[in-house]
């Protein structure tokens, strides 16, 4: 399994047919884009959160939270499962993501 199929699933579901909305395959996993930006991903089993970059310190100090990739870039975070239990939970970083992709131009 290259990724967490149940997981996209659960994202999916939440983001319902939202306007702009595209899905792609991309980091071994999937990635939902809005209006051809990022906004989160599915990669194994983690979910890949794009977040305003001057608030990435501030994101990481949440539970469950880790830089994405060997070499850290402002504005990317992995959260574990652990941190995507409850649908609440999953709702909230997927707004993280999906309210910073709303405000960048589309692509």
């Amino acid at each position: 399994m290259a990724f967490d199929e149940r997981l996209a699933a659960r994202i999916r579901s939440q983001l319902d047919k939202k306007k702009g909305l595209t899905e792609k395959k991309l980091f071994g996993g999937i990635g939902f884009l809005l209006n051809g930006n990022l906004a989160c991903a599915v990669s194994k089993g983690e979910m890949l959160v794009r977040v305003e970059p001057q608030a990435t310190e501030d994101v990481l100090k949440n539970k469950h939270t880790r830089v994405f990739g060997t070499r850290p870039m402002k504005g990317w975070i992995l959260v574990a499962p652990e941190g995507l239990k409850t649908a609440k939970a999953l709702a909230k970083w997927i707004k993280i993501g999906v309210d910073y992709a709303a405000s960048l131009p589309p692509k």
